[in-house]
């Protein structure tokens, strides 16, 4: 008997499974933060620690998978548009998750890392 079994092409297995493994890890936050008000303030020190965290190492001051965020030479405007549109196969985008006066929080943060004393 001859059965025709499907075989997955390995090329297309890859991307497939990145994309996923994108999906289903992104944080909580992330997707249930559609749901936040206009005027709503947020916990960036708790955004940074359930969220950016993942990549930007102890809460952006260092280097992980993402860039270090302290004393970054970028401007708001390239942080503003890297948070919004992120960055293909490095950073999503959380431009539907973040509302403008949300991402001015998150710069003004990140503006204000300092060194960890001790």
């Amino acid at each position: 008997m001859n059965l025709n079994v499907m075989r997955p092409n390995p090329r297309l297995l890859l991307p497939a499974l990145l994309a996923v493994s994108l999906t289903s890890t992104m944080p909580a936050f992330a997707q249930s933060a559609n749901a936040t008000p206009d005027d709503a303030s947020l916990d960036v020190p708790q955004l940074f620690a359930t969220t950016c965290g993942w990549c930007h190492s102890d809460a952006g001051r260092v280097a992980g998978k993402g860039p270090q965020l302290m004393n970054t030479q970028r401007s708001d405007d390239f942080i503003r548009n890297r948070i919004k549109n992120g960055k293909e196969g490095a950073m999503p985008a959380f431009g539907s998750v973040f509302n403008d006066a949300q991402i001015d929080q998150i710069i003004k943060y990140i503006r204000e890392l300092k060194p960890r004393e001790g």
